[in-house]
C-alpha cells in the first residue's frame, strides 16, 4: 500500500465513523402524551416555605427608618480647628483656655537662653515655678494677652494692651533681659 492509498482509507474510516456515531446515537423514544390535568375539585398541595414577595400588602403602613442614633459617614473623624478670632478676650474672661505660659504676670518670668537661628529665634524662659518654656516670635506670654513680638541677642520684646489713665487701650512694649551668669 502507498502512502495514497492509507490516506484514503483512513479518511474512508473517519467518514464511516462520524457517520455511525450521528446516526446511531439517536434514542427511539416513544412520544408520550402529557399527563391530564388534575381535577378541579382536588387541592394543590400548600408550599412547605412561604414564598417572599416584592408586593405591598393593603392596609400596612410602611415605617420610616431612623438615623439619628448611627453615625454620619461624611462628618470627618477630626474636627477642624478653627481660626483664631481677631480679638482675643482677656484671661479673667476666659473660662480656662489658656496655655500654661499664661498663667504669671510677664515681668515674673525669666530668660535663660536665647538661640539665634537662620530664620528664626528661640528662646528658653522659666516661669516662677521653675517650669520651662521654649518660645518663638507670636507667641502668647503672661496674663495680660502680651505677644512676643522679637527676640533679640540679648532679651525679649513682649508687647501687651492696657488700659491707659482716661479708659483708653493702648499697648505697652516690656522688655525681658537675658538673666546673666553668676
Amino acid at each position: 500500500m502507498t502512502i495514497k492509498s492509507k490516506n484514503r482509507a483512513c479518511a474512508v474510516w473517519c467518514l464511516l465513523f462520524a457517520t455511525l456515531s450521528i446516526c446511531g446515537c439517536k434514542k427511539n423514544e416513544q412520544q408520550s402524551t402529557p399527563p391530564p390535568p388534575p381535577p378541579a375539585a382536588a387541592k394543590a398541595p400548600l408550599p412547605v416555605q412561604k414564598q417572599p414577595t416584592s408586593a405591598k400588602v393593603v392596609g400596612q403602613v410602611e415605617t420610616s427608618l431612623d438615623f439619628s442614633t448611627k453615625k454620619d459617614p461624611f462628618k470627618p473623624a477630626v474636627e477642624p480647628v478653627q481660626q483664631q478670632q481677631k480679638e482675643k478676650p482677656t484671661v479673667s474672661a476666659r473660662s480656662g483656655g489658656y496655655l500654661p505660659i499664661q498663667k504669671y504676670d510677664v515681668n515674673k518670668y525669666q530668660v535663660s537662653g536665647i538661640i539665634i537661628g537662620f530664620k528664626e529665634n528661640t528662646a528658653l524662659v522659666v516661669d516662677p515655678d521653675g517650669k520651662g518654656y521654649v518660645v518663638k516670635e507670636g507667641m502668647p506670654i503672661g496674663n495680660n494677652d502680651g505677644r512676643i513680638t522679637r527676640i533679640l541677642p540679648s532679651a525679649i520684646l513682649v508687647v501687651e494692651p492696657h488700659r491707659d489713665e482716661n479708659g483708653r487701650m493702648k499697648k505697652r512694649t516690656i522688655t525681658l533681659a537675658l538673666s546673666k551668669k553668676s
